[in-house]
C-alpha cells in the first residue's frame, strides 16, 4: 500500500488540492478508504490526517467500511420511483442475495441507494463502481446478477448496459447554431476582447445555473480585481434531481463549452481553468479529456493560443457525491481538496475564490451560450426571449410524459406549450427547478418560463393525477436531509426534523398541530440556514402545502390523541437481540390508555 500511495501522491505532485482525486483512486482500488491509506496520504501530502478523515466522511462515494468488489448504487430520485425503482430494488437485492445497505458475505457485491444520477430521462438508473447503468428492468437485473456472480470484469459487460442517450427532443437558438472549434475565439480576437464583453453585456446573458446573475457583470468584476492571478471554473456538478441538460452539452458540445471557458479566461486574464464534473458523470471523463487534448493540438489551449498572447489551460476535477458542491463556494472548497462546506459571503468568488484568488464560476450552459454570442453578437441573442429574460433556456424534462429529454425554448414560453410538446397529458402538477424549485398546479400552466415568473436551473418533472403529492414531497425532504452538509444547525437539524415530521403525516399519524409545526420548521430552515440548500430545502413542502392543503389534511388521524412515536416499534431491536417475539415482549399503545 505504501508504494501505491507514494506513486499516487507523486502523480499529483503531492498537492493537497488534489486530495479528492487521490481518495477516488484509493476507493476504486480497495473499495474503501483504509485507515493505513489515510495515514500514508497525510504523511505524503504533509497535511493533518483529520483533513483526510473529514473529506472521507463528507463525500458519499467514499467509505471507511469495505464495500463489495462490485459497488452497486441505485438512484433514489423521484423519477426512478415513478418508473418502479422500489420494486426493482427489492428484486435486485433478492437476485444478488444481499440486503440494501449491506455487503454480501463473500465480499463480491454491495448494494445501496444513492441520490439522483442525472439519468432521469432513462431510468431506473444506477452506478456500478462509479459507471452509470441505465434503463434497469428485471431482464437487465437478471443479466447483471449473473455477471456479478461470475465476477466478470466491467469491461466485458454488454455495452448497452452503460449506454447514455442525449435525447435532444427540441432544439432552438443555441442548439441549432453550434459553434465550430475555435470560431468564438477568432471572432472575439478580431472584434476585440473588451468589445466582446460588451456584446455579452448587450445580449443580456444571465447565469443559467439558476441564480441568474448577469454574466458580463461577473466577468467584468473579476477582470477589474487588482490580483493578477485569476481562475475560471465551469460548474458541471449537476446534482439537482431532474436535471441532466449539462450532461448532454458536455457529451455532444464539449468543444463549445471549453471555448466559452477560454473566452472568459482571455477577457479576465486567467491562465488556469477547471471543469468540476459531478462524480456520477465518470462515463464522460475520458471523452472530455480527449476533447481537451484535441484543443491543445489545435492551438486552442496552452501557451500562445491561436498564436497570440493568451495562455490558458483546463483541468478536469471529479466530484465524489455531494449535492452541496453545486453551490459555487462549496465547489471551490472541494476544488481545493476539502469538504464542500459553503463559505460565508462576502467576499464573493470574483474577489476571493479558488486559493483566495479572483475566480469566475459559471454553469455549463452559460459558457455554451457565451461562445455563441461571441460569434453571432449580442443583438442576435437578445432578440430571443423577453425584455427581462433574453435568449433561450435549455430544459431537462422527465416524469409522466411521452417524450422525456432535452428541450430548448425562448424565454417567455408557457408551461402549457412545453407540456404539449413533451407529450404530457392528465397533468396534476410540475416541479420546476428540481426539489429546490417550485411545484406548480394544473391551474398555473399559463405561467411563463422566465426570470420574472418561473426561473429555473433547467428541470421540469411532470406528474399526472395518479401520483401522490405527499410521496413526492416525502422523497424530496429525505433528499435534502441526506444532502445537508451539516455546517449550520438550522439546516442540519431542521432538514431532519422536517423529514421526520413529514414522515409522521404521510404515515397517517399526524394531527392538525403537526401541520402547523411542519410550517414552522419550514420557516425556521428557510430564514436561518447558512446557504441555498437550507434556504430552499423547505420548498417542496411549502409549495405543495400552499396549493393542496386539503391533501395534507386528508392524511391526518381523526383522533384526539396520537402518540409522538411508536413505542412498540422502538423495542424491535431489543426483541431481535433477545430473540423474543412473544406477546409479553410487545407494548400496546392506544388512545384510551392516555385519556
Amino acid at each position: 500500500m505504501r508504494q501505491f500511495i507514494q506513486s499516487l501522491a507523486a502523480k499529483h505532485d503531492f498537492r493537497p488540492t488534489h486530495l479528492l482525486e487521490m481518495l477516488r483512486a484509493v476507493q476504486a482500488r480497495y473499495h474503501h478508504i483504509p485507515a493505513d491509506a489515510v495515514e500514508l496520504l497525510a504523511e505524503a501530502l504533509r497535511i493533518p490526517r483529520t483533513r483526510i478523515i473529514d473529506a472521507t466522511e463528507f463525500y458519499s462515494f467514499f467509505s471507511t467500511d469495505p464495500k463489495g468488489r462490485y459497488e452497486l448504487l441505485i438512484s433514489d430520485s423521484i423519477t426512478d420511483h415513478m418508473l418502479g425503482k422500489q420494486e426493482l430494488m427489492a428484486y435486485l437485492a433478492g437476485k444478488l442475495g444481499v440486503a440494501v445497505g449491506a455487503v454480501r458475505d463473500d465480499g463480491v457485491v454491495s448494494l445501496d441507494n444513492t441520490s439522483c444520477t442525472g439519468m432521469c430521462d432513462q431510468g431506473p438508473a444506477g452506478l456500478v463502481n462509479g459507471y452509470v447503468l441505465t434503463r434497469l428492468d428485471r431482464s437487465r437485473i437478471d443479466q447483471i446478477a449473473e455477471l456479478i456472480d461470475g465476477e466478470i470484469p466491467l469491461e466485458e459487460w454488454p455495452a448497452e448496459f452503460f449506454n447514455v442517450d442525449d435525447n435532444i427532443q427540441k432544439s432552438g437558438l443555441l442548439l441549432d447554431s453550434p459553434v465550430e472549434q475555435g470560431e468564438a475565439l477568432k471572432a472575439a480576437i478580431a472584434r476585440g476582447l473588451k468589445e466582446t464583453l460588451t456584446e455579452i453585456d448587450k445580449s443580456g446573458l444571465r447565469g443559467r445555473g439558476g441564480a441568474g446573475f448577469k454574466t458580463a457583470m461577473k466577468w467584468r468584476f473579476c477582470a477589474e480585481e487588482q490580483q493578477t492571478e485569476r481562475y475560471v471554473v465551469c460548474n458541471a456538478d449537476e446534482g439537482e434531481p431532474g436535471t441532466f441538460k449539462d450532461r448532454v452539452l458536455l457529451n455532444s458540445f464539449a468543444d463549445q463549452v471549453f471555448e466559452g471557458m477560454t473566452l472568459c479566461a482571455a477577457i479576465i486574464g486567467a491562465k488556469q481553468g477547471f471543469l468540476y464534473l459531478r462524480g456520477e458523470y465518470l462515463h464522460l471523463y475520458d471523452k472530455l479529456q480527449a476533447v481537451l487534448a484535441a484543443r491543445r493540438a489545435a492551438g486552442l489551449l496552452g501557451t500562445g493560443i491561436l498564436g497570440g498572447t493568451v495562455d490558458f489551460d483546463i483541468e478536469i476535477r471529479l466530484g465524489a457525491g455531494a449535492y452541496i458542491c453545486g453551490e459555487e463556494s462549496a465547489l471551490i472548497e472541494s476544488l481545493e481538496g476539502k469538504s464542500g462546506i459553503p463559505r460565508n459571503r462576502p467576499p464573493y468568488p470574483v474577489t476571493s475564490g479558488y486559493l483566495g484568488r479572483p475566480t469566475v464560476v459559471n454553469n455549463v450552459e452559460t459558457f455554451f451560450a457565451a461562445s455563441a454570442i461571441a460569434v453571432h453578437g449580442g443583438d442576435w441573442f437578445a432578440a430571443c426571449g423577453t425584455e427581462k429574460s433574453q435568449g433561450s433556456k435549455i430544459l431537462s424534462i422527465s416524469g409522466d410524459c411521452a417524450r422525456p429529454g432535452i428541450y430548448e425554448y425562448p424565454f417567455g414560453t408557457t408551461v402549457r406549450t412545453i407540456l404539449d410538446d413533451c407529450g404530457a397529458s392528465d397533468v396534476f402538477g410540475v416541479q420546476v427547478g428540481g426539489p429546490s424549485g417550485t411545484f406548480i398546479s394544473d391551474q398555473e400552466f399559463d405561467r411563463k418560463l422566465a426570470f420574472e415568473d418561473l426561473a429555473t436551473g433547467g428541470s421540469f418533472i411532470v406528474f399526472n393525477h395518479s401520483r401522490d403529492i405527499l410521496a413526492i414531497a416525502h422523497n424530496f425532504t429525505h433528499f435534502f436531509a441526506h444532502e445537508s452538509c451539516g455546517f449550520c444547525t438550522p439546516c442540519r437539524v431542521g432538514t431532519s426534523l422536517l423529514r421526520n415530521q413529514l414522515d409522521k403525516i404521510t404515515g397517517g399519524h399526524g394531527s392538525a398541530g403537526d401541520v402547523v409545526a411542519l410550517e414552522e420548521i419550514c420557516r425556521l430552515i428557510k430564514t436561518n440556514s447558512h446557504c441555498g440548500l437550507g434556504q430552499t430545502a423547505a420548498n417542496p413542502v411549502l409549495t405543495t402545502l400552499e396549493r393542496y392543503p386539503e391533501l395534507y389534511q386528508s392524511r391526518l388521524k381523526k383522533i384526539s390523541y396520537e402518540p409522538g412515536f411508536d413505542l412498540d416499534g422502538a423495542l424491535e431491536t431489543a426483541r431481535r437481540m433477545a430473540n423474543r417475539s412473544d406477546a409479553a415482549a410487545h407494548l400496546q399503545q392506544t388512545a384510551a390508555e392516555h385519556e
